[in-house]
C-alpha cells in the first residue's frame, strides 16, 4: 500500500506572528494539529474514528491552555478588547464541543468539514483577533526573558 503523502492544509507565514513568542509557538502548534487531522481524513469511517477519539481530546485540552493563556496575557497587560476576544474563544469553544456530543452521541462526524472549519477559524482568529489585540502587547515594555512564560505557566 503506497503511503498517502503529507498535505499541509495550513501552512505557517510570519504574516500570521503576533511578535510574542509565547503566543506565536502555540498557534504553530494549534496549525500543526489541524494539520495532522486534515492528513488523517482517509475516507474510512472506522479509521477516522479511532483517529477523532484521540486527536479531538488532545486539540481540546491544547486550545483550552492556548485561550487561558492569551486571556491572561491581555488582563495582565490591561489590553482593550478583552471582552470581546474572550467571547469569540468562548463562542469557538461552544461550537467545538457541540460537535464532539453530536460525534458522542452516534451522529456522523465529518472529519473534513471539521478540519476545514478549524482551519478557518484559526487563520482568521490569529491574523485578524489575535494580531491586532497582542499588536498593543509588544509595545509594553520587555519583561525579562522567559519570566512572562514562567508566570503564564504557573497560573495554567
Amino acid at each position: 500500500m503506497m503511503k498517502k503523502e503529507y498535505t499541509e492544509l495550513i501552512k505557517w507565514s510570519d504574516r500570521f506572528s503576533c511578535g510574542i513568542k509565547l503566543i506565536d509557538d502555540q498557534h504553530k502548534e494549534l496549525v500543526i494539529l489541524v494539520n495532522e487531522m486534515f492528513n488523517h481524513v482517509a475516507g474510512n469511517e472506522i479509521q477516522e474514528n479511532e483517529y477523532i477519539n484521540e486527536i479531538i481530546h488532545k486539540t481540546i485540552k491544547y486550545i483550552k491552555i492556548h485561550f487561558v493563556t492569551e486571556e491572561k496575557l491581555m488582563l495582565a497587560a490591561k489590553i482593550p478588547g478583552y471582552a470581546a476576544h474572550k467571547k469569540a474563544h468562548a463562542r469557538f469553544i461552544i461550537t467545538v464541543v457541540d460537535a464532539i456530543n453530536d460525534y458522542n452521541a452516534g451522529k456522523r462526524f465529518n472529519l473534513y468539514a471539521f478540519t476545514k472549519f478549524l482551519k478557518e477559524w484559526i487563520l482568521s482568529h490569529i491574523a485578524l483577533m489575535d494580531k491586532q489585540y497582542f499588536g498593543q502587547i509588544k509595545i509594553l515594555p520587555a519583561e525579562k526573558p522567559g519570566q512572562m512564560r514562567l508566570a503564564m505557566q504557573k497560573q495554567l
